[in-house]
Formats: C-alpha cells, sequence, structure tokens
C-alpha cells in the first residue's frame, strides 16, 4: 500500500489471527506488526484458534512508517498491514460560520 494514501482519521482494517479463546465473550488475537498479544470482545461467533479477524479502526497518529489505530485503545502498527476502509472526508458547512455584517 502506498504511504500517502492513508491520513489521519481514515477508517482502515488490520487482519488479526486468533491466537485463543479467553473467556466466554473475550478473544486473544495476534496484530501483524505489534509484539504484544491483544484482546477483543466477540460475543456473536465461535471462532477457532489460528482463524483470521478482521478489525476496524480509525488512524489518530501517523509517523512515518508508523500509523496509530484505534481499536478501542491505541494500537501501532506498520502502515504496510492496513488497508483503507473508507477514507476520511470533513464536514461540509452550507451556511456561514460568521454573521454578515450589518
Amino acid at each position: 500500500m502506498a504511504k500517502g494514501s492513508i491520513s489521519i482519521g481514515d477508517e482502515v482494517a488490520i487482519v488479526a489471527t486468533v491466537r485463543r479463546r479467553v473467556t466466554a465473550d473475550r478473544v486473544s488475537v495476534s496484530i501483524p506488526s505489534y509484539g504484544f498479544p491483544h484482546s477483543i470482545i466477540d460475543r456473536t461467533s465461535q471462532v477457532q484458534q489460528g482463524q483470521p479477524i478482521e478489525l476496524i479502526g480509525s488512524v489518530t497518529h501517523i509517523d512515518g512508517d508508523l500509523a496509530t489505530v484505534n481499536f478501542g485503545v491505541p494500537i501501532t502498527v506498520n502502515l504496510d498491514t492496513l488497508r483503507l476502509v473508507n477514507a476520511y472526508k470533513p464536514p461540509t458547512s452550507k451556511t456561514p460560520l460568521v454573521d454578515k455584517p450589518t
């Protein structure tokens, strides 16, 4: 993925691998380029060990080849492991923010 295609505010996805089920509603996952295990809430499905699962979050910070993504908690990963889901579009205002002079 090109470096310039992801920017702050974009919604991105990353494919993590299920490590094991921790409790009835929590799953431990391994995220590529993130050196620590991460636990997510997964109440709806019955995922198995080794199964890929997609996590979606928004980019909060970019520093060179690293991006901080908020998946409930901020996680810093390589830009190469992210896939763009939705680009950020700033809100548009139809009326001016200042009053007309009188």
